[in-house]
């Protein structure tokens, strides 16, 4: 059974099973709900008592449960008009159709960017164009668009560019794209702060004099509601075909895709993608999707998790160690060949970014932990490790030390470095960047409050650690707390976490940013079992003072206080988990996957 839902105010100030300082430094907490509210939810709803108790915790309200609850695109698709320049984007991009003008997609190299275009090289096929893929490469040519990739596109013969997840920063590569001749139309939904560049249509929802209301989209949705906006300028017209329109629905996977991997909040039109973008995910239409799934031996895919954890890195592997095309490649192929292919080269890069990244990060932590001693900031880099990998370094070295990290990678006496960083909550460590590129300190920076990117020279180190530690040390003192602490959903038993709990939990899903998975400590019990497996992860068995026993699986913790904890089962432990669905060999059971521990008594 489910020991308890309930617990004291956030703010009471008494740590949830008193665990005030974790085996990971962490203090656990936990949020009250209001027990009126879960009730209403429980009866009008049909929740299970858990999950109308964590439905109610959760802050959503009575009168958006049931949005929240069964999100349909027909209450939550924007009307593409209130987005800024959307009406002239889909007359420009309908005219390039209709007149056969060569065209060509220009796309970032990561998931939202392979997503958002291969949902335009899947509609101009059904209407019977072919899209020109140019993605370019990150260690060549850098960040976004170029001039120099602009002009590559011209020579090509292109007559438009439809810039995906990239552009709307883009001043003066837009400048010489419009010197050229070259047409663009900019869809993005990067911060910006200040007017479009030059193109025909900027659709950004980002963009400071957008109505729309929609800015916490990926360019995946952006692009989906771009597509619905060219279907209504063709049967506008009445063009050639527009009786019979592609089915945007039918690419929601993409925008589910895109959504997830971009770490979006799963609220709104945002859930409602994703919700419906699992069901047409399940029934495996792509054939690129289908042959990422088989080579990460997964029969199946149809969970955030796994859009996340399996299909997600194999996908930005290309554009990290490898090329930047394939993602958008086998995403918008029909070739059961091409893409299997596509999906065995993803498959080894992804091996090879796994493995950069453990070298990287065998040898960063020591750095990142030493520097976090006396600065509020950890700036650690050196020239051999790669830039592909350094945003996930830096985002597992956060974890670690809890406070902002930046690694850097790549460059030498001539040639910049290039930087990836990842905060905590409170700590707004892009605008902090930002300021350091405004002093002279970086080549250029930029970002939001939980991520950023540079470049730089290695000889402006220190004055970069030094700027950002007096910057950010008054945010980090401030945010601590916040900082420190680790949400627990509710208290659950061994015996409690098996087949009906996940069903209940899977009432309140889809879960991601903004509704995360549910986190329950397992009260007093044992490490009856504890073994390292490759890749530094921890498989162990739990087991309670009646003998009951959950297998479960801590990744990447075997040289942290937590796993080497466990590897000595020594002792009691409270135990922070989520709770897994494992299907292996067909026959399904619940395992943990472990978040925290702390020393029980």
């Amino acid at each position: 059974m489910v020991l308890s839902a309930r617990a004291a105010p956030a703010d009471a100030g008494r740590a949830f099973l008193d665990v005030s300082n974790s085996l990971s430094g962490r203090c656990w907490r936990t949020r009250a709900a209001d027990d009126g509210l879960a009730e209403i939810f429980r009866r009008r709803h049909g929740l299970p008592e858990i999950a109308a108790r964590l439905l109610a915790a959760r802050g959503v309200a009575e009168a958006d449960a049931k949005g929240f609850l069964d999100p349909t695109l027909r209450d939550f698709f924007p009307d593409p008009s209130t987005f800024a320049d959307m009406d002239v984007a889909a007359r420009v991009i309908e005219d390039a159709i209709v007149s056969c003008r060569r065209t060509a997609v220009f796309a970032d190299y990561d998931v939202d960017g392979g997503t958002s275009a291969a949902q335009l090289v899947r509609y101009f096929r059904a209407r019977g164009r072919e899209l020109t893929i140019y993605v370019p490469d990150r260690m060549r040519e850098g960040y976004g668009p170029s001039a120099f990739a602009f002009e590559r596109l011209k020579a090509m013969g292109m007559d438009l560019v439809i810039t995906v997840d990239c552009g709307a920063a883009a001043m003066e590569p837009l400048e010489a794209a419009a010197a050229i001749g070259l047409d663009v139309v900019v869809i993005d939904h990067h911060l910006m702060s200040g007017p479009p560049p030059p193109s025909l249509a900027c659709v950004n929802p980002n963009r400071p004099d957008c109505p729309s209301g929609q800015g916490h989209l990926t360019a995946a949705g952006v692009v989906m509601v771009t597509l619905a906006a060219v279907n209504r300028e063709a049967r506008r017209r009445g063009s050639v075909g527009s009786n019979h329109l592609p089915d945007l629905m039918s690419n929601l996977d993409l925008a589910a895709l895109g959504t997830v991997c971009d770490v979006a909040p799963l609220t709104g039109f945002n859930r409602a993608m994703v919700a419906q973008g699992l069901k047409v995910l399940a029934r495996a239409g792509k054939v690129g999707l289908k042959a990422l799934a088989d080579s990460a031996g997964k029969p199946s895919t149809g969970s955030v998790y796994e859009l996340g954890f399996i299909l997600g890195p194999r996908l930005n592997a290309g554009g990290r160690v490898g090329d930047a095309s394939l993602a958008t490649r086998i995403l918008s192929t029909e070739d059961p060949v091409e893409a299997a292919e596509i999906a065995a080269e993803l498959e080894a890069l992804n091996i090879e970014r796994r493995q950069k990244e453990a070298d990287m990060l065998a040898l960063a932590q020591s750095m990142a932990e030493a520097e976090a001693v006396n600065r509020a900031v950890a700036v650690v880099g050196d020239p051999d490790w790669h830039p592909g990998v350094i945003g996930i370094a830096a985002g597992r070295l956060k974890d670690r030390i809890l406070k902002p990290t930046i690694v850097l990678g790549g460059g030498g006496p001539d040639t910049p470095c290039k930087g990836s960083g990842r905060s905590v909550p409170g700590v707004n460590l892009g605008a902090a960047v930002a300021a350091a590129a405004k002093a002279g300190i970086l080549k250029a920076g930029g970002g939001h409050a939980m991520a950023a990117g540079l470049s730089m020279d290695w000889d402006r180190l220190d004055d970069l650690r030094d700027f950002l530690s007096e910057a950010l040390a008054p945010e980090l003192a401030a945010a601590a707390g916040e900082a420190r602490a680790l949400w627990i959903d509710a208290a659950a038993s061994v015996g409690a976490a098996g087949l009906p709990l996940m069903d209940a939990l899977d009432r309140i899903g889809p879960y991601g940013v903004g509704h995360p998975e549910p986190v329950f400590a397992i009260p007093d019990v044992r490490v009856s079992y504890a073994g390292a497996v490759k890749g530094d992860h921890v498989r162990f068995v739990l087991e309670d003072g009646r003998g009951q026993k959950l297998r479960g699986i801590g990744f990447r913790l075997a040289q942290t206080p937590v796993g080497e904890a466990f590897l000595r089962r020594e002792g009691m432990f409270h135990a922070a988990v989520k709770l897994k669905r494992n299907s292996w060999g067909g026959d399904e059971r619940v395992e943990a996957e472990l978040i925290d521990a702390a020393a029980a008594g």
